[in-house]
């Protein structure tokens, strides 16, 4: 993928889902959680091309399978509806029932085939989704009260402390064609379909087998590429609704815009991976890891995933310490090629790290740079042309205090 000219991509600080052409949004209090909005829902005025990739957790709930097997079937959604506070994880049987129910009722209510409707669900896992609240969500689906991004946006959190959207407008067939997105998550974040709830709507048209592949492309530089506690979900998994209203050529892998679309996707993702990384739970610092010098990207991925993933290398950023020592412990049990020999490390421009040994540095200049709010650890193993770059945040006592309490 080609990075395209600036002025190709323009982002739009106010974005939200509903600002492609056709998309609606909203978000309705059921009783679910105790006051806050707990039942969001996205639409699109026609069947949208749909993609999606979910999580690897072998526990996957019973709406990710729900929306998997209908999106299998169509390859469209035209509405998705979300539920906040209850998983419907590991729920057997009736927690499919419950899935589907509610698939078919909002089909019903939106006028809509059910194969085009998308159900997820996130919160506590184990126990039975509470059916008369939902009930009461959908039956107000359509009341103008209720209508707003930002409702939907603040539907989909659990731990989350923010709400978190991205968009971008960029030219295909000299249209100005928009990709916009809104995610949760918190915790329970880790790479490998990293782990939330992202959906990203777009007015262009494109061929479903090449927004499945560009999907699956963003994602391993995006939501794969982030970490908070090292859990994966249960429920997690991203939509893409492309519902083609801006009437351009039918994107897909040969159009010559494609790359221009590609690299709007990849901002959008990326932008909502981050945005996800600096809100972990209990979290003070955005972690960035940067790679490169490997002998593929890959391999770059997996040293940059070792390093974020550490919850020493967590702990230390979080006290401002410029504990080098522990950044090496995990380049070297990242399981990749390593010049042991080679290994440079640098804590943003103070380098601490070259060709292997400890040198010389600053303690004071490395404790005042990880006093910032976000901190950059780059890694050069002058080993190959492979990079690639990872997100996470700093591991604190809040994030313990906030996990032993979840369920009360």
């Amino acid at each position: 993928m080609t990075l395209v000219k600036e002025k190709q991509l323009k982002i739009l600080e106010k974005g939200k889902v509903t600002t492609p052409k056709g998309f609606q949004a909203g978000g309705v209090h059921t009783g679910l959680r105790k006051t806050k909005l707990d039942f969001g829902w996205i639409h699109s005025e026609v069947p949208a091309t749909a993609a999606g990739v979910y999580t690897l957790n072998a526990f996957k709930a019973a709406p990710l399978q729900v929306t998997k097997n209908s999106l299998d079937k169509t390859g469209k959604i035209q509405t998705l509806v979300v539920n906040s506070a209850n998983a419907n994880a590991v729920t057997g049987p009736q927690g499919e029932k419950n899935a589907l129910e509610t698939q078919k009722l909002v089909a019903e209510k939106k006028g809509v085939e059910v194969d085009h409707v998308a159900v997820a669900s996130t919160g506590i896992i184990g126990v039975q989704l509470p059916m008369e609240k939902l009930y009461k969500g959908i039956h107000w689906m359509d009341e103008a009260e209720n209508q707003g991004a930002e409702r939907f946006e603040s539907a989909i959190l659990t731990t989350d402390t923010v709400t978190k959207y991205a968009a971008v407008e960029v030219e295909i067939d000299g249209k100005p064609v928009t990709i916009s997105g809104a995610a949760k998550g918190s915790g329970m974040i880790a790479p490998n379909m990293a782990t939330m709830l992202s959906f990203i709507t777009t007015d262009a048209a494109v061929e479903q087998s090449s927004l499945e592949a560009g999907l699956r492309q963003v994602t391993d530089k995006s939501f794969n590429m982030i970490t908070v506690d090292g859990d994966c979900s249960t429920n997690d998994m991203v939509l893409v609704l492309a519902n083609g209203l801006q009437e351009n050529q039918t994107l897909n892998e040969s159009h010559p815009d494609w790359d221009v679309f590609l690299n709007g996707l990849q901002y959008v993702s990326q932008d909502l991976a981050k945005q996800i990384a600096k809100d972990g739970e209990g979290a003070t610092k955005l972690i960035e890891v940067q790679v490169k010098g490997a002998g593929t990207d890959k391999a770059a991925g997996e040293v940059a995933k070792a390093i974020i993933s550490s919850n020493l290398v967590k702990a230390a950023v979080y006290g401002s310490d410029p504990n080098w020592g522990r950044i090496v412990c995990a380049v070297g049990y990242s399981e990749q090629p390593i010049a042991v020999d080679k290994v440079s490390i640098a804590l943003g421009d103070l380098q601490v790290v070259d060709n292997g040994l400890p040198i010389d540095f600053d303690e004071e200049a490395g404790t005042e740079y990880l006093q910032q709010e976000t901190v950059t650890i780059h890694v050069d193993l002058q080993n190959g042309t492979g990079e690639a770059t990872a997100w996470g945040c700093d591991l604190t006592y809040d994030y313990v205090k906030i996990n032993a309490s979840y369920r009360t």
